[in-house]
């Protein structure tokens, strides 16, 4: 059912609770970034923006529908009006995006049956709302920049630090920029992923898929296989 202030979620593609904050969980590690989009009291003004995802601990997920699922941590520059514009207390949505594509339908064997159908666009996308906080602590902001950095270095030959950067110089990068905190207290998620087609046609959208080829296209087919696999009793 779709939230009426959140996102449209047809019951066709609506995840379920428990499965959404997984999928943001692994979307958010993935990605890295989200478009944060905050209201200025005239329009809203969204940013894309590097961010990190603490969860909450178990039991504070499961706090009822107003606890706090966990917190979104970036930074804006401070060159950028928007995070002047967030009153005390106010929230945001943030948005982070998975596989997408469109759907040609040529694809469905329906086409050659009756002709009734139209093309679309399968994506996989979660929102997250929540309280939004802005800091301007140079310590916290060094620790979310550190942690950034380091998620973003590990694994490389030589893994750059931000000690490897003069101090001075390094300060005067720091107060440029202003931290963001979102108290995530919802996270809906939604995959149009073809399963409101039946099973030929959707196996012709993933047949279409691969023969485009590209990095896109197999992305959005894997992840149509894995939201048409069965769930194995660890919850995978």
């Amino acid at each position: 059912m779709a939230h009426p202030e959140g996102m449209y979620l047809p019951s066709a593609f609506a995840v379920e609770p428990e499965r959404a904050e997984l999928l943001a969980d692994t979307l958010l590690r993935a990605r890295g970034s989200v478009e944060l989009v905050t209201f200025d009291g005239v329009a809203p003004v969204a940013s894309l923006i590097p961010a990190l995802w603490e969860p909450a601990p178990g039991p504070d997920r499961a706090a009822g529908s107003h606890g706090v699922r966990g917190q979104l941590l970036g930074h804006l520059a401070r060159a950028n009006p928007q995070w002047s514009s967030v009153a005390a207390g106010s929230h945001a949505l943030a948005i982070v995006r998975g596989p997408e594509g469109y759907v040609s339908p040529s694809w469905y064997p329906a086409k050659a049956a009756h002709g009734r159908v139209v093309p679309t666009w399968n994506y996989v996308a979660v929102h997250l709302t929540g309280e939004l906080v802005v800091h301007d602590d140079p310590v916290w902001l060094r620790g979310v920049v550190e942690r950034l950095t380091r998620r973003h270095e590990e694994g490389r030959a030589e893994p750059w630090h931000l000690d490897d950067a003069p101090d001075r110089f390094l300060a005067g990068s720091l107060r440029a920029i202003v931290g963001v905190e979102l108290s995530v207290t919802r996270i809906e998620a939604k995959a149009q992923l073809s399963q409101n087609r039946d099973r030929a046609d959707a196996d012709g959208v993933r047949a279409g898929l691969r023969a485009d080829g590209g990095p896109a296209a197999d992305a959005l087919a894997d992840a149509m296989d894995a939201w048409a696999a069965p769930a194995t009793d660890d919850g995978a």
